[in-house]
C-alpha cells in the first residue's frame, strides 16, 4: 500500500523533470486519517486542471447526519462551500493552472454533486487541483507543499469538530423542510406553495441573493393554505391550486418575480436565501419561445394544423422553429416528459400562441394556430396539467382561469372573484374553439445512433459551455429555454446522460430514455458515474427537454405504439 511519505518522496523524485511524471503520482496514497488520491493527472499545465480526490476517515459526523436523501445533500453542499471558501488563499506559483484549486460548490440552491460523497463511512471530496510546473517542467516541492500542506489544512474546516453544529442544522432542516412540503401538494390539491414571510425578489438580474429591501411575502387570506413543518407544527402561505391560475397585474409588481420563484421552488434553497419555504412539485416547467431551436417529429396538432400545402403537423419538423411553434412543441414535449404544470410568462411567450382576440378572428378567416387560451383548461380537465401563467395584456385568459392573483407592489390579492364580474360586465366577444380533442400522439422512439456525440473526427466530445450551451459532437445544444437550470455542473450532467442514452438499445421513447438516465444517476450516484467533480442532479424533464433540442436527433418510424 502506497502511503503519502511515499508520494511526498515520488514528487521530490521528479522535481524539474518533464511534466508527464506526474503520471506516476496516479493512484491512492494512504495517512493516518486521510488519503490523498489523483484520479486524473493533466497533460498539460494548461489543460484541464487534475483530479483530486482527499478521503477523509475521521471526519466525526454522526451517520444520522450523513443519511442518504436530503440530508446528505444538505451536508455535502454546506461541505463544498466550506472547503471551497478554506482553500480559496492556496498560493499558485508556476505556469498555466498551477496550484490552481477548483471546488464544484454550490450557489442558491442545494443540488447532489459528484464533489461530495460518503464512501464506507469516509468522507470524500473530489475537487481539480492544478499540478504545479515551471514551463512543462514539474515542481515537485511546490507540488508536495500543495497536496501534503495546503489542501489537508483546508481539509481541517470540514470535519465535524470545525463546522458548527448549527449551521448542519440549519442547512439539513432547509432541504428536509422543502422536500416535507413538496410531498404535502398533491394531497392540498396544489402545485406551488409560498410560504409567508418568504423574500421572492433578487438583488439583482446577476446577484442571486434576496433583496434586502424586499417586501416579504404574504398571501391573501382567501388563498391562504396551512401545510406542516418538520415539528407538527403550521406553515402559512400562498397556495397555487391545480388547474389553471394567473398571475395579473401592472408592470414591474412582481408578477414575473413570483412565477420564478415558484419555478425554482422544484429544488432546496440555502438558509438565508428567502425562498426556502417555496415549494412546486418537481415536474413543473417553465417554458417559453425559443426562435430557432429544432423540433423533431412532435404532434403539435392540438396547437398547429391545416399548414399550406398539407404539410403534415403530427410528426412535426423544422430545423428553425418560429417563437410559436416552439412554444408550442415545448408544451407538449413538456407533457409527453411527464410535467403537471406548466409555467409561462406572457413577456417571453409568443402572444401568437397565447390568445388570438375577436378582431383578429373576424379579419382572418382561416388560421393554423389554435391558440392556448382555447386548449388550456382542455389540459386540466384531460391531462390534469395545471398552468400558471403571467398575464399582462391577455384579458381573454380571465373566462379560462380559475384563479386570478394580482400583484400590487409585491402584495398577493385573490382577484378571483372580481375577475368572474369583469367577464359577466365585459364579456369577450371571441369565438371559443370546439373542446373535442384527442391528446393521443405517435410514439416518439429516439434512434440512439443520432444521439451519438462523435464530433466529425470520429472522437466524442461533450463540454458544457456555461449555463445555456452544450456542445455535443459538432451540434451545440441550445438550453435557453430550460430556464431552471441553475448551475453549469446541470449541463455537465445532461451531456452525461445523453451520451449514456446514446448507448442504449433501441426502442424506448423519449420520456422512458430521460426517465432511465435519471434513475441510473440516482441508483449509481452522480460520484461514482464519472470522475468528474462538476456534475450536479438534473430531473427527467430536463433531459427530455435537451435531448428534444438535439438537431440530429433522429426517430424511429417503423414503431406503431
Amino acid at each position: 500500500m502506497s502511503t503519502l511519505d511515499d508520494l511526498r518522496a515520488l514528487l521530490l523524485r521528479i522535481d524539474g523533470g518533464g511534466y508527464g511524471g506526474y503520471k506516476r503520482a496516479l493512484g491512492l496514497w494512504t495517512g493516518d486519517d486521510m488519503d490523498v488520491a489523483l484520479d486524473h493527472v493533466q497533460g498539460d499545465p494548461f489543460a484541464a486542471a487534475s483530479v483530486v480526490r482527499l478521503r477523509i476517515r475521521n471526519h466525526g459526523f454522526d451517520a444520522q447526519q450523513y443519511r442518504p436523501g436530503p440530508r446528505q445533500v444538505a451536508l455535502c453542499d454546506l461541505l463544498l462551500r466550506r472547503f471551497s471558501f478554506a482553500s480559496r488563499n492556496v498560493e499558485r506559483r508556476g505556469s498555466g493552472k498551477s496550484g490552481v484549486v477548483q471546488v464544484d460548490a454550490g450557489g442558491a440552491a442545494m443540488l447532489a454533486r459528484s464533489g461530495c460523497a460518503f464512501v464506507d463511512d469516509a468522507l470524500e471530496l473530489r475537487i481539480r487541483v492544478g499540478l504545479p510546473a515551471r514551463g512543462r517542467r514539474v515542481m515537485g516541492r511546490a507540488a508536495v507543499s500543495l497536496l501534503l500542506d495546503a489542501l489537508p489544512r483546508a481539509a481541517e474546516a470540514v470535519r465535524s469538530r470545525s463546522v458548527p453544529a448549527e449551521d448542519v442544522q440549519r442547512w439539513q432542516r432547509s432541504a428536509l423542510e422543502h422536500a416535507s412540503l413538496v410531498e404535502q401538494l398533491e394531497d392540498a390539491g396544489l402545485v406551488a406553495f409560498v410560504a409567508d414571510g418568504s423574500v421572492l425578489p433578487r438583488a439583482s438580474g446577476v446577484d442571486h441573493a434576496p433583496l434586502q429591501s424586499a417586501v416579504t411575502f404574504e398571501a391573501p387570506p382567501s388563498l391562504r393554505v396551512q401545510l406542516r413543518d418538520l415539528d407538527g407544527g403550521s406553515v402559512p402561505g400562498l397556495g397555487i391550486p391545480r388547474g389553471v391560475t394567473l398571475i395579473a397585474g401592472a408592470g414591474f409588481h412582481g408578477k414575473s418575480t413570483l412565477l420564478q420563484a415558484i419555478a425554482q421552488g422544484v429544488l432546496p434553497h440555502v438558509p438565508g436565501d428567502g425562498r426556502e419555504r417555496v415549494a412546486t412539485v418537481p415536474s413543473a416547467m417553465k417554458l417559453r419561445s425559443e426562435d430557432g431551436r429544432a423540433v423533431t417529429g412532435v404532434d403539435v396538432r392540438p396547437f398547429i394544423s391545416a399548414l399550406p400545402g398539407g404539410r403534415d403537423t403530427s410528426r412535426f419538423e423544422t430545423a428553425d422553429a418560429s417563437g410559436s411553434t416552439s412554444l408550442a412543441a415545448s408544451i407538449l414535449e413538456s407533457v409527453e416528459a411527464g410535467s403537471t404544470a406548466l409555467l409561462l410568462d406572457e413577456d417571453t411567450c409568443a402572444t401568437n400562441l397565447l390568445v388570438r382576440d375577436a378582431r383578429m378572428q373576424a379579419l382572418i378567416d382561416r388560421d393554423t394556430i389554435t391558440p392556448l387560451v382555447d386548449r388550456v383548461q382542455q389540459l386540466a380537465a384531460d391531462l390534469d396539467v395545471s398552468t400558471v401563467l403571467v398575464v399582462g395584456g391577455s384579458g381573454d385568459y380571465l373566462d379560462v382561469a380559475d384563479t386570478v392573483i394580482t400583484m400590487d407592489e409585491y402584495r398577493p390579492h385573490d382577484a378571483s372573484d372580481r375577475a368572474r364580474r369583469v367577464c359577466v360586465d365585459l364579456p369577450s366577444q371571441r369565438a371559443r374553439v370546439p373542446a373535442q380533442l384527442d391528446w393521443s400522439a405517435p410514439a416518439r422512439i429516439p434512434v440512439p445512433k443520432s444521439l451519438r456525440p462523435a464530433s466529425s473526427r470520429g472522437r466524442s466530445r461533450v463540454r458544457a459551455h456555461g449555463l445555456r450551451d452544450l456542445a455535443y459532437g459538432d451540434d451545440t445544444i441550445v438550453l435557453d429555454g430550460l430556464e431552471q437550470l441553475v448551475d453549469p455542473s446541470q449541463v455537465r450532467t445532461l451531456g452525461v446522460l445523453l451520451e449514456w442514452a446514446s448507448q442504449q438499445p433501441q426502442g424506448s421513447t423519449v420520456a422512458e430514455l430521460s426517465g432511465r438516465a435519471v434513475a441510473k444517476a440516482q441508483e449509481e450516484g452522480l460520484y461514482d458515474m464519472r470522475t468528474s467533480p462538476e456534475l450536479a442532479a438534473v430531473r427527467a424533464q430536463d433531459v427530455a427537454a435537451a435531448l428534444n433540442r438535439l438537431r440530429g436527433l433522429r426517430l424511429d418510424r417503423s414503431e406503431g405504439r
